[in-house]
């Protein structure tokens, strides 16, 4: 486990196991995780730490919120 990972799984903490990475892009990169209370296979989205110093995390709680609002059979719930 590489040091990032490493530091990221200890922000976690016990809650959420982290697993391989799914993806990367020019914003962030996503990671198969299992959320430990409710025993499920989770997404854990990373913003890229240039960016996030940029854009703020207003702007990602945003998106949070506008996808946590969607509902639909083919849409993952955050």
């Amino acid at each position: 486990m590489s040091e990032d990972l490493r530091a990221l799984q200890e922000a976690l903490g016990a809650r959420y196991q982290l697993g391989a990475e799914l993806g990367r892009g020019g914003m962030a990169t996503v990671y198969r995780a299992v959320d430990t209370k409710h025993q499920r296979d989770v997404a854990v989205k990373v913003l890229n730490q240039n960016l996030a110093t940029a854009i703020g995390l207003e702007r990602f709680q945003r998106e949070i919120a506008i996808a946590s609002s969607l509902q639909h059979p083919n849409v993952v719930p955050l």
